[in-house]
Parts: structure tokens; sequence; C-alpha cells
């Protein structure tokens, strides 16, 4: 029998951990155009919100770090609070409109985007100069967003207002990135009260955008998952996988297979006919992260 030294035997884990990550995030496309299918996005929103909360307790529970919330200083929840209102509310808002007015195959592409988004606002906000290499990431995965579009518009599928949607998320997204990273302590205890103390803007923003009347059915079963599996266990996979690796970008390339993942599901399980320019728009869409992601790893070297 062959014996895994300790380090490749933690590398191995960390591929689990991080393939588990991929599995859940193939799905939520499908899980959320479920949901949306009975339920308005802000129904949506706190359902998952509500989910995450009791899904993350119980992980912190469980690890007997409950009682941290009680011992942190009036600044890590005042700071929690504010991420909190950046994601899950503002962020998914946003994201769940998107995937409301939008086909699976788009709105789940143009999220991805997000890490352009992100080099774009450390220029102004973490001080950071744009090279050429970031302009030409930057080029191509927009020139993605735009095959995916026209090529959904011209098959009568999709709405500007979506795409232009989904793209203020990406901004949303890249801006909570940006703040938390200055943040310390436990992650998931982060995470945790930020999900706490969003939910009752989840609950203001169901009441002012919808209602609470939500049918059983299909629909719930789609925000539950979400809430699960999005919101949820995802991070909690993801964070384990990057604390296990030896080396971030190992487990990163990982990542550039959801998309391609979750389109199997979107055709399969909702019945979504991929459009002839989904899959071109997508290869640049990844193309371009690719490029970003070794401009920077270029840059640490």
């Amino acid at each position: 029998m062959t014996v895994l030294d300790p380090a490749a035997a933690r590398q191995r884990r960390a591929y689990a951990y991080a393939w588990l990550t991929v599995c859940c995030w193939a799905t939520v496309s499908t899980a959320f155009k479920f949901a949306l299918a009975e339920l308005h996005y802000a129904q949506l929103l706190l359902v998952c919100n509500a989910v995450a909360v009791l899904v993350l307790g119980s992980l912190l529970a469980a690890g007997g770090r409950l009682g941290d919330v009680l011992r942190l200083s009036r600044s890590g929840h005042l700071r929690a609070l504010g991420l909190g209102l950046m994601n899950p509310v503002g962020y998914y808002l946003l994201l769940f409109q998107a995937y409301d007015i939008l086909p699976a195959q788009v709105a789940q592409p143009v999220n991805y985007t997000w890490a352009i988004a992100l080099s774009a606002l450390a220029v102004p906000l973490l001080g950071q100069r744009v090279g050429v290499a970031e302009v030409v990431a930057a080029v191509i995965a927009y020139a993605g967003v735009v095959v995916i579009s026209l090529g959904s518009a011209h098959a009568g599928t999709v709405r500007w207002d979506g795409v232009v949607i989904a793209l203020v998320s990406t901004l949303v997204w890249a801006l909570y990135w940006i703040a938390n990273s200055r943040a310390t302590g436990d992650p998931l205890l982060r995470l945790f009260l930020g999900f706490c103390y969003a939910l009752p803007a989840s609950v203001l923003a169901c009441g002012l955008l919808s209602d609470f009347d939500m049918p059983l059915g299909r629909g719930l079963l789609g925000a539950l998952w979400s809430g699960v599996f999005e919101m949820g266990l995802s991070f909690v996979f993801w964070q384990r996988a990057l604390a296990l690796s030896a080396n971030a970008a190992r487990v990163s390339n990982v990542v550039f297979a959801t998309p391609f993942l979750a389109l199997l599901p979107i055709a399969v399980v909702l019945g979504e006919p991929i459009a002839p320019s989904t899959l071109p728009g997508l290869c640049l869409i990844l193309g371009g992260l690719a490029v970003q992601q070794r401009f920077a790893r270029s840059a640490r070297t």
C-alpha cells in the first residue's frame, strides 16, 4: 500500500474541499431560477439569509465558538453590520433581480466578472496601479459578456437592463471583498454576524418590495437549497480548501470548472436551451480571468 506523505495528503484534502465548493456553486444558478419561478427576489433573499444564519450558527455551535459572538468588540460588531448590509443584502438583491430577468446561462457567467471589477476598484480604493495585462484581461472578459448577451438577445431571451444589474452586482461584491479583506478574526464568525445583522434588513426589503406570502413548492425548495449551499456550506468548504492547500493558486484553478459544470443542470434540469454564443462567451470570460490570475501571480514573485 502506498502511503501519502502528510503534505500530499493535506493537499489532496484541499482539492476535495475545493471540488465540493465547485459542486455547490454549479447547482445554485439552477436553484435560483427554480426559486424565482415562484418567489420574488426579495423573498428569495429573506429565505436564503435566514437559512444561512441557521447553517453558520450551527457550525459555530458545533465547534464551540458561538460564544465568541459575545466577546467580539463593539467595532467588530459595527464592521459586521456594515459588511452584512453589503452582503447578503445589497449584493444578493441585485444578483437575484438579475437572475429574475436573465436566462441562467447569461447571469451566471456575467457574475464571474467580479474579479475584473475587483481589479478596477483596487486602483482608486487601494492605490494599486493598473497594468497592461489587467486592461487586456478586462477587455477579453467583458468581450465575453458582450458575446453571451448579444447571442441571447438575438434569440430574444435577454434584457440589457438585467445585464447592467448583474454587472453592478459584481461591483458590490468587489467592494465587499475589499472591505472584508481588511477585517481580522475568525472569518466564519464574521460571516455569521454579518448575516445576523442583515436579517432585519432582509425582512424590511421583503416587506417593501414584495410580501411574506410564499407558496410551498419547488420555489421554496430552491430557496432553501440556495441558502444552504450558496450562502452557507460553500463558504465553509472554500475556506477549508484554502487553509489546507500549500498554494492557494492550486485550488483556485479548480473554480474555473464551475461555469461549465453549471451549464449541465441549467440545460437538463431547467430545460434552458444553451445558445451557440454561450460557450464562446464563457471561454472569453474565463480567458480574461486566467490572464488576470497569471498577472497577479507574476506580480507576487
